[in-house]
């Protein structure tokens, strides 16, 4: 496996960055987060004609989670139909196929009206059994037939070592290149009015009418709402951090030879579950394979597990070539497996959230900008209700307490002692986490032998963060929370 950690979008697209908020500002909307929510959210308000904001933390939109999805375009439900219905009801499940799908229309609409070339293409999707065996197809059948959703049986799914069947095939997904459409979108912003700041971060909101959202350099911008579309609303009361769980999911990019494997989306039905894709770069086409996600900040051994990916997509598809890329991603998972869009709870006045992404990143944040546009516009939205954040979820309490206490029992890290004895034990190009009296920590020794340290306790609920030995971060394994190897949020 090659050293890079980048992305296969990766780009230095220049469009996509834009100077720092300076002063007191005031706009009708003010969007946190330039990801394909946020920036979508933008985009349908600009076109509405209202004076719009976005606000990135990092040197340009587009470059966190965005940039590190596989890009899917799915209407199938990474949590499957089965479990949504037997939480929420048949009713809810069938509308969320409905919203996922309306999502993938929307993305195509506006691929075509605005002329955006993003390799957008429509394509089927495969659900197939994984070593666990054809129970899980079996049962996710049953469901579909039950609720009336369109599907086909097939034997086995058409790849190079296909698994033996029985497989679902869906039709009518899709995929496309997310930082092509987004980098267009950023343009289109612009041109309807819309303004982007990029290094912005803002540290603290004030809901009402109207609402103020605080920077880091001091800076404000008043505006009538506020939708926060940073994949964890960093700022949007503890109710809702609580009914959100993050995990880390990893990919690697391959070479294949052309046409080696069919156009297609492909998912199996282990747990971790493993999700496959093509892709074309400047005179390559590759395959890209994700999976083995874990708990943020509950795991140290990154590097296994690209190789793990590697030797499961080796025996899947015997031809493939060098790993050229491996990354990771991270998704924030609901109760329900559906996302938490809307009102924020506890707020009264204007204040929006996207969040909950449950793995489906691209469609939930499609489908959540156009319901928060809709609700700032004064229009109903059928799926209003389907992901209100506020909603109470009974059929969903066993994994909620599950979760939770698995939040809990990670404070009992402020217990324990040293990982090392002082940091000249600790190797260059690693960090470890030190005991400092009652509090710990965290100290990286840079690969010239420069020992860096700052707190070990993360801001957000107060956790200790882990050393990430692949990615050279600090992750924080309470509510997913990561940062730099030199403290950088």
């Amino acid at each position: 496996m090659t050293n890079t950690t980048s992305s296969v979008w990766s780009t230095d697209d220049p469009v996509r960055a834009a100077a720092p908020l300076a002063g007191k500002t005031r706009y009708e909307v003010c969007v946190i987060g330039g990801g394909i929510a946020g920036l979508t959210t933008a985009y349908l308000l600009a076109s509405e004609g209202k004076s719009v904001v976005v606000l990135d933390a990092k040197p340009a939109v587009a470059g966190g989670e965005t940039e590190y999805t596989t890009a899917h375009l799915a209407w199938v439900l990474d949590d499957r139909f089965a479990r949504v219905a037997s939480i929420r009801g048949d009713e809810a499940a069938k509308l969320a196929a409905k919203s996922h799908r309306s999502a993938i229309d929307l993305i195509e609409e506006i691929v075509r009206r605005e002329g955006i070339a993003c390799d957008f293409k429509r394509l089927d999707g495969y659900l197939f059994p994984g070593s666990d065996g054809p129970e899980a197809v079996r049962e996710e059948m049953l469901a579909l037939t039950r609720l009336g959703l369109m599907f086909e049986r097939v034997d086995r799914v058409p790849f190079p070592a296909g698994a033996v069947g029985p497989a679902l095939r869906f039709r009518d997904n899709g995929q496309f290149h997310p930082l092509k459409y987004l980098g267009d979108i950023v343009g289109l912003i612009r041109k309807k009015g819309g303004v982007i700041h990029t290094d912005t971060q803002v540290v603290k909101m004030e809901n009402g009418s109207p609402c103020v959202a605080h920077t880091k350099s001091g800076h404000t911008v008043t505006a009538d709402a506020i939708v926060i579309a940073t994949g964890s609303p960093f700022d949007a009361g503890l109710t809702l951090h609580f009914k959100l769980a993050a995990y880390n999911t990893y990919a690697i990019a391959l070479e294949v030879p052309p046409g080696y494997v069919p156009p297609g989306l492909f998912w199996d039905t282990e747990d971790p579950y493993h999700y496959v894709r093509t892709a074309h770069g400047t005179g390559t086409e590759y395959l890209i394979v994700g999976g083995e996600d874990h708990k943020t900040g509950q795991a140290q051994d990154q590097k296994e597990r690209w190789a793990a990916l590697e030797a499961w997509t080796r025996a899947s598809f015997p031809d493939a070539g060098p790993v050229r890329h491996h990354w990771s991603g991270q998704v924030f998972e609901t109760p329900d497996g559906l996302g938490r869009i809307g009102l924020a709870p506890g707020w009264r006045d204007n204040l929006y959230v996207i969040t909950g992404d449950s793995g489906t990143g691209m469609t939930h944040g499609t489908l959540g900008a156009r319901l928060v546009a809709d609700l700032i516009l004064g229009r109903t939205n059928p799926f209003a209700g389907l992901y209100s954040p506020s909603r109470w979820m009974p059929g969903a309490l066993k994994t909620l307490i599950e979760e939770n206490a698995n939040l809990a029992a990670q404070y009992t890290d402020w217990l324990t002692g040293s990982e090392v004895a002082s940091a000249a034990d600790i190797p260059k190009g690693h960090g470890a986490v030190v005991r400092d009296g009652l509090s710990k920590t965290a100290v990286y020794k840079d690969d010239k032998g420069q020992v860096h340290e700052m707190t070990a306790v993360c801001p957000h609920l107060g956790g200790i963060v882990q050393w990430n030995h692949g990615e050279k971060t600090w992750d924080c394994p309470c509510h997913g929370s990561r940062f730099s190897c030199t403290g950088e949020v």
